[in-house]
């Protein structure tokens, strides 16, 4: 894979050009399967950004390039060495040329998405700055996702009244298939990678939460995975963002998303708290999978039954019409063990299936401490304080629920 980036006033222009080797049908970190459509994208990211280390724009490129890259990567620019050994330890491609020193940062940004788990994120540290992620459409791919309402959530962003940039990037049309999306899920910090010289960046912070980071997540098997290569500390994306000065930050890694939802809601920024993608600037759209689920989890957060027209027969409700296991089944115990009336909802399957009591899921309401010590220290402290006055820490028993996740 070669690797050309370009830059003219606020857009950096991203083409790459496939090696013999190298092939259009890949997959990502998580198993996804990813077919590859185009090869340039664009990420507008405003005045700042004029001048990223080699590093930066190198992890960039590869979490656009890396499911089709099979044995070397060549940037335009000099990286450095402990870039390209986490290139080659983590995907065992040889990448080059070396030569830039090493860079760092000071200050924590969030990437921010709107959603409750980043919400969470943000009122754990109130004078981050957001850097948001906003889809636009592709000169040369059409737009069939028009449903996508990326437009609202950046408008939701800018009424936090926090420090703002805006990442504008037409990088999720590079995939023909399954539909427009990330090449890699860290994609979604290429704005945050751009931006983290001007902005004296020393770390990222995602909203990605327990079942995310240790209990398997969606799409991987339903285990405990301590050495998750996405999102671990010493997993190959965690080594390689580290090796760019910009180490990934998990402040709700030890908590469940009731636990988000619950700090989301209770937070100065509830009023734009928006998880649905596809919602007016009226509010979420109440019809798609992710509103029917995160309504579960809030209705259990604040026990009352659940507010949905969707019924057992609808589409997105067919998938909790099966026996388990189910993506993020953690939440779908919690939900059904709390929410009044279960077996009038669409989860009353599940809920028959999974048997789950508030007895069983009272783990889901305090913190996993390895996911506290595994915070990088220059911001350990203050997500430890957050999670004694506000979450509490596991109990041994609560922790061996998440260890033995899936033994069972």
């Amino acid at each position: 894979m070669r690797v050309q980036w370009t830059s003219d006033a606020d857009v950096w222009r991203l083409v790459f050009l496939l090696d013999a080797e190298d092939e259009t049908a890949g997959a990502c970190a998580d198993g996804q399967a990813v077919e590859l459509r185009t090869n340039s994208c664009h990420v507008r990211i405003g005045d700042a950004g004029a001048s990223p280390h080699p590093d930066l724009l190198a992890v960039a490129a590869w979490t656009v390039v890396a499911p089709w890259t099979r044995r070397r990567v060549t940037f335009d620019r000099p990286i450095s060495a402990g870039l390209a050994e986490a290139l080659r330890t983590g995907w065992g491609v040889d990448a080059g040329p070396v030569g830039a020193d090493a860079r760092s940062g000071t200050r924590l940004a969030i990437s921010y998405s709107g959603g409750a788990d980043s919400m969470a994120v943000a009122a754990m540290f109130p004078d981050a700055p957001f850097v948001h992620f906003q889809r636009v459409s592709h000169p040369r791919v059409p737009n069939r996702w028009t449903h996508y309402r990326s437009d609202v959530l950046a408008r939701l962003a800018r009424r936090t009244g926090r420090e703002l940039h805006i990442a504008q990037s037409d990088l999720e049309f590079l995939l023909s298939r399954p539909r427009p999306g990330f090449p890699e899920h860290h994609a979604v910090t290429v704005g945050a990678l751009l931006l983290a010289d001007d902005l004296d960046l020393g770390g990222v912070a995602l909203g990605y939460e327990l079942g995310s980071r240790w209990l398997g997540g969606d799409r991987y098997v339903l285990r405990y995975t301590p050495d998750n290569p996405m999102w671990a500390q010493e997993g190959k994306w965690g080594r390689l963002f580290t090796a760019a000065g910009l180490p990934m930050v998990l402040p709700v890694g030890g908590v469940s998303e009731a636990v988000t939802m619950r700090v989301a809601l209770e937070s100065d920024l509830r009023e734009h708290v928006r998880w649905c993608l596809r919602g007016s600037g009226d509010g979420p759209c109440g019809l798609c999978g992710k509103c029917l689920y995160k309504e579960l989890i809030q209705a259990a957060v604040e026990r009352r039954p659940m507010r949905t027209t969707l019924t057992a027969e609808s589409t997105p409700a067919r998938s909790w019409q099966k026996p388990p296991p189910y993506g993020g089944q953690e939440m779908l115990e919690y939900g059904c063990a709390r929410v009044p009336n279960i077996a009038q909802t669409p989860f009353a399957k599940a809920a028959e299936h999974l048997q789950a009591t508030e007895e069983s899921t009272r783990w889901l309401d305090h913190c996993y401490r390895p996911a506290v010590d595994e915070v990088p220290e220059p911001w350990r402290e203050q997500v430890a304080a957050f999670v004694s006055e506000n979450i509490g820490l596991m109990t041994e028993d609560e922790a061996l629920r998440v260890e033995t996740w899936g033994e069972r």
